[in-house]
């Protein structure tokens, strides 16, 4: 841009900034917030705001409290290529505050074959988009995550690719129904999905081991990795769970549901204790 010490110029440009309409006050107030917020920023930062759009960046500016916050925002919405809409959804579900709080447990066989689950899954997910009802039986669950399954795949993450309903396995001379079965592009691996509308049992796991031994003896590629089995229940003991899990042989997790926008003052107070934590681990 060519400056000009034209003084009428001057006078013209001051005049714009005068009578500038309201909205254009707006967006040069919202640059100069983004400037001030950013102006520190390391170069892989400044490329990745580059990479999402003005609408977006405005959302993790106004919304996000603290500059990790922002990062994982935008890096997730680079990642999973969201619309201003979804990011306003994980935000609204406190996508930030539960990935951090993760308290996932998985078994010794997906810790070792697949390091990154940990990343990939989650100890809670929010299935608010069901309309808060509450289901009397694991059928009609299903049903409802069908009808809304774009929305159940944005919670879940992008990188699963639902293949169907009630997939058959047959099994000598008997048939079972995997509830929902998914892959997942970066594990390169089937995912089944078995919902539960009670509390976690242990014998819950029993089934599911199975569903994945047959998986993998007649359904998985020979490039693909071993499957995963995701438990979904409304409720669980965490105690419980580590006991019924740590001697699993099979790679599977246990998660629950909640079918209302979580509480993100008592998630970020959980933080907060976390961070505490953490800071007198560090001095001791």
């Amino acid at each position: 841009m060519k400056y000009s010490s034209n003084r009428s110029d001057c006078l013209r440009f001051n005049f714009y900034l005068y009578h500038v309409t309201d909205d254009s006050s707006k967006n040069l107030w919202r640059m100069k917030q983004f400037y001030e917020t950013y102006k520190d920023a390391d170069e892989k930062l400044s490329a990745l705001l580059r990479q999402i759009s003005w609408t977006n960046n405005l959302t993790i500016l106004s919304r996000a409290k603290s500059m990790s916050e922002r990062c994982f925002y935008v890096e997730h919405c680079i990642h999973d290529r969201l619309s201003s809409r979804q990011l306003e959804r994980q935000i609204d579900s406190a996508l930030y505050e539960r990935s951090v709080a993760n308290n996932i447990k998985l078994s010794p066989v997906l810790r070792e074959i697949a390091p990154q689950a940990e990343h990939v899954f989650r100890d809670q997910y929010v299935l608010e988009f069901l309309g808060g009802k509450e289901y009397e039986n694991e059928n009609s669950m299903k049903a409802a995550l069908i009808k809304q399954m774009k929305q159940f795949i944005l919670e879940l993450g992008k990188d699963f690719i639902f293949i169907d309903e009630e997939f058959r396995l047959q099994v000598g001379n008997s048939d079972f129904r995997i509830d929902l079965l998914f892959y997942h592009r970066e594990l390169q691996c089937l995912v089944a999905f078995e919902l539960k509308t009670g509390k976690f049992k242990p014998e819950h796991l029993g089934q599911l081991n199975f569903y994945l031994e047959a998986l993998d003896r007649d359904v998985k590629k020979a490039k693909e990795n071993p499957s995963i089995g995701v438990l979904l229940c409304k409720d669980k003991d965490n105690e419980v769970v580590e006991y019924a899990i740590s001697r699993s042989l099979s790679p599977t997790m246990v998660a629950e549901y909640q079918l209302c926008l979580p509480d993100k003052a008592l998630l970020q107070q959980k933080l907060h204790e976390i961070y505490e934590q953490n800071s007198e681990h560090d001095i001791d």
